[in-house]
C-alpha cells in the first residue's frame, strides 16, 4: 500500500507520518517512512538546492524538472522496490505537491505536468491525507520551526514566499481535493497533534480493510 500525506507549509506532515508509521507498525504491519524531496542520496543533495533560501533564483519549469527528477528517482530506488516487498510505503509528498505548488502557484500548464509525470510512469498513491489549514497559521509554525531547529536558511525557501503563494498552493490542493475525493481526503490540521491524528485513523483503517482486504 502506497499513501501519501501533503498540505501546505506548517500543516504538520513531518509528525502525522511518524505517527501513521507506529500505528501501521503496532498493527503488525511493515512500514517505509520516506520524503520528497529528499528520499535519496540523489534527492536530498536536489533537496539542498530546492529549498535552501538563499540558493539561485530559477525558472519555474527548471524547478518543475529538479522536482520530477528526484521523484524518479526516489520512486525507482525506494518506493517500488519497498512495494514489491510488500512494505506499506508512506511519503511526507508526492506528485500532488508538484500540481499544487508548480502548477497551482508557479503557473505551470496541467497538461505540462500531467505529460511529464505520464512519461515518467509515476505510480498514483492508494490513498492521500491533505493536511488543511489557514496559510497564516502554516506559516506562522513553519517559521516557528525552522528557527527552533536552526533550518530557517537551510529549509526557508518557501517559506520566504509571499502569503499570496501559500493561498494559491491550499486552493490548489483543494481543487485536487474535488476532483479525487475517493484518493484525497481532507483533514483539518488545527488543533493539538492527538486531535489531528484521530481525523486521520478512520481513513487508515478504511484503506487498510480495502487496499489491503485486512480489518483492524
Amino acid at each position: 500500500m502506497f499513501l501519501t500525506l501533503e498540505g501546505i507549509e506548517g500543516s504538520g506532515k513531518s509528525l502525522q507520518i511518524r505517527r501513521i508509521e507506529a500505528y501501521l507498525k503496532d498493527k503488525g504491519m511493515h512500514c517505509l517512512a520516506t520524503r520528497e524531496p529528499g528520499g535519496t542520496e540523489f534527492g536530498r543533495a536536489l533537496r539542498r538546492v530546492l529549498l535552501h533560501k538563499g540558493s539561485a533564483s530559477r525558472e519555474p519549469l527548471s524547478e518543475l524538472l529538479l522536482y520530477l527528477a528526484d521523484r524518479y528517482q526516489h520512486l525507482k530506488e525506494v518506493i517500488l522496490p519497498a512495494l514489491e516487498q510488500g512494505i506499506t510505503v508512506l511519503s511526507d509528498r508526492y506528485h500532488d505537491a508538484t500540481r499544487a505548488y508548480q502548477g497551482g502557484a508557479r503557473g505551470i500548464a496541467e497538461t505540462a505536468i500531467e505529460t511529464l509525470a505520464l512519461s515518467l510512469d509515476l505510480l498514483e498513491p492508494d490513498g492521500t491525507i491533505l493536511l488543511d489549514l489557514e496559510p497564516e497559521l502554516g506559516l506562522a509554525r513553519a517559521r516557528d520551526r525552522n528557527q527552533l531547529q536552526g533550518s530557517s536558511l537551510e529549509e526557508g525557501r518557501f517559506e520566504a514566499e509571499e502569503l499570496s503563494f501559500h493561498k494559491a498552493v491550499r486552493e490548489a490542493y483543494l481543487r485536487l481535493a474535488g476532483r479525487w475525493p475517493e484518493r484525497i481526503r481532507i483533514v483539518q490540521a488545527c488543533g493539538t497533534p492527538d486531535e489531528v491524528f484521530s481525523r486521520i485513523t478512520p481513513h487508515l483503517e478504511e484503506w487498510i480493510t480495502t487496499v489491503l482486504g485486512k480489518g483492524l
